[in-house]
């Protein structure tokens, strides 16, 4: 038996049940039933009975979902990561090896967990996500992932001369910089006591730093020991721009603390490199002494250029900036309101009548304390004696420094027919973006710290990984910038400031994207990580069709208007 429809001219077809039979050597059939006026649910699960199949009331039931994995976000960043032609970078030849790289880029950047988390993410039985499937790699252990970061580090050279090659040309200002982080354990090389930035000052450190194009692509990073100081990772990398990636004519961008006078006679000089860079406090104040700079300069404007015979053939453009100023005076003041509070109290204890704070160690003890904990111990005058304890400010020497508040000195060796005063302040602005990379290395985004690895290749392996997985989220940010709160429009931002020295402003669209959370097309504003938890939402489902007794299929969720547009926006196709 099966049901037919038959064409009625005008009126409705006619829905029949009939039955073929067998007369003679002809195939006759008949009609068993007229089913026109029957509702259509009914004909369809009459239909799938005949077939065969089991026909269920509610049609829910239909249909079980034996799985669902978050899918979006692997989708819509591993498809970035092709478009950027990253895995042809990493490897000419797909391999194992290459693919099982590419899965800890995307997994570092959607959810960054340690490589045994990242094991489990992969597994066919514990997966996190759809990211295993879509590579086609299947289950991966903690050792598996392991050998094929082995696999990365040993590749890192050639990477970064790609890299370089894509996004450095033969003339080009290159931002370079450096921080640390943390290290759990001490059975790596490269982990020493040193300076925390993290505030971390029981934890061994590492250090390393980031070159970076001058709109905050990153293009290479390097590891040094946690004792290194700052100044002395320079050569390293003028080495890397000049011999591995064949830079003919460089422009280093450093701050004050990187490129200092004697890397500037030791390494920049001899290889007639250019660079800018700033004064320390002290240069600058020898400045004001000798009279080259007039602080009257500043009465009409924020920028001047001046001379120096301790420079010679160098440009220095001095820059006072009010808002800067008035900050740095708010805070001396503040911290020596709070260190008088706590010197009184110690001058209080010496003068009590009972057990009275004596001796001159025990007191000075004290006072160390309180100036280790503020730092303006410089403008206090002290006096310790056996029994006592005075202190007074030293307002000559308060009002001399307070005179420089908001001044700063760049410091270049390019002409004026090379770079205005102007560009080479905003160049060293631009050192902004490298300070917004190690923020995303080190917080919500990537999270590089803490490192467990102890092995030194593998450590190094480790931060490229996470190099590596900045290269792709900078991209896609780039991308996501309208339904982002960073600001997209960075030629009206840029236009809204009369002068270079003064602070970054955001464009309109910016402000009220900010103000609103909503962009001008109305769809809602949102930081890079709930972005991601937004796309998570369309799912992989693997779907059991009870009706027709069919093999289990995978069915993608449709995707909401506004993760379209997001998708649109990368230029992925779901």
């Amino acid at each position: 038996m099966y049901i037919e429809s038959i064409p009625n001219r005008n009126s409705p077809p006619a829905i029949l049940l009939r039955e073929s039979f067998r007369e003679g050597k002809r195939i006759r059939k008949r009609t068993l039933a007229n089913l026109s006026k029957w509702p259509p649910r009914l004909i369809d699960g009459l239909r799938v009975l005949l077939k065969g199949g089991v026909a269920v009331a509610d049609p829910a039931e239909a249909f079980e979902i034996l799985r669902s994995l978050p899918h979006g976000h692997v989708h819509a960043t591993l498809g970035c990561l092709n478009r950027l032609g990253l895995p042809r970078l990493i490897d000419s030849r797909r391999t194992r090896e290459r693919d099982l790289v590419v899965a800890l880029i995307v997994a570092r950047i959607i959810d960054p967990r340690s490589k045994l988390a990242t094991a489990r993410g992969l597994c066919s039985h514990t997966q996190f996500h759809s990211l295993s499937e879509q590579l086609g790699i299947g289950s991966a252990g903690s050792q598996e992932l392991y050998s094929a970061m082995d696999w990365l580090g040993q590749r890192q050279n050639r990477i970064e001369k790609k890299l370089a090659r894509r996004h450095l040309g033969g003339s080009t200002l290159v931002l370079y910089d450096v921080t640390s982080t943390y290290f759990e354990g001490n059975h790596c090389p490269l982990v020493q006591r040193g300076y925390s930035r993290d505030g971390k000052k029981d934890k061994s450190q590492i250090v390393f730093g980031l070159l970076v194009t001058p709109e905050g692509c990153p293009v290479a990073i390097e590891a040094f020991s946690g004792n290194t100081a700052d100044p002395t990772t320079l050569r390293s990398q003028i080495h890397k721009l000049r011999e591995r990636f064949g830079l003919q004519h460089l422009v280093m961008v450093g701050d004050r603390g990187l490129i200092t006078q004697a890397r500037i006679r030791e390494e920049l000089r001899p290889l007639q490199l250019d660079w800018i860079t700033a004064l320390r406090g002290p240069q600058i104040r020898k400045l004001v002494n000798r009279g080259d700079l007039q602080l009257s300069l500043f009465d009409d404007k924020d920028l001047a250029e001046i001379e120096s015979p301790d420079y010679p053939g160098e440009r220095l453009i001095v820059c006072r900036n009010p808002l800067l100023a008035e900050r740095r005076a708010s805070k001396r003041r503040q911290l020596l309101e709070a260190t008088q509070q706590e010197l009184d109290k110690i001058v209080q204890a010496t003068e009590r009548p009972q057990r009275a704070l004596q001796g001159k160690d025990k007191i000075a003890l004290r006072v160390g304390k309180v100036l280790q904990r503020f730092k303006v111990g410089k403008h206090f005058q002290l006096e310790i004696t056996e029994e006592s304890f005075n202190y007074c400010r030293k307002q000559e020497a308060i009002e001399r420094e307070a005179a420089l508040d908001g001044i700063y000195v760049i410091r270049s060796s390019l002409t004026q027919l090379q770079m205005t005063a102007s560009d080479l302040v905003r160049s060293y602005k631009g050192l902004s973006v490298v300070e917004q990379a190690f923020r995303s290395f080190k917080t919500v985004d990537l999270k590089v710290r803490p490192i467990y690895h102890r092995l030194e290749d593998r450590v190094r392996a480790h931060l490229f990984l996470c190099m590596l997985a900045y290269y792709v989220q900078w991209h896609m940010r780039q991308k996501l910038a309208p339904v982002l709160f960073q600001d997209e429009d960075k030629a009206a931002a840029q236009a809204l400031r009369e002068s270079a020295v003064q602070p970054a402003r955001r464009s309109r669209r910016a402000r009220d994207k900010a103000q609103l959370k909503r962009t001008e097309q109305g769809w809602p504003v949102h930081s890079f990580q709930t972005l991601l938890a937004d796309l998570a939402t369309i799912t992989k489902n693997r779907v059991h069709a009870k009706l027709t007794g069919a093999e289990p299929f995978d069915q993608i969720t449709r995707p909401t208007p506004f993760q379209q547009h997001v998708l649109d926006l990368l230029g992925v196709k779901l």
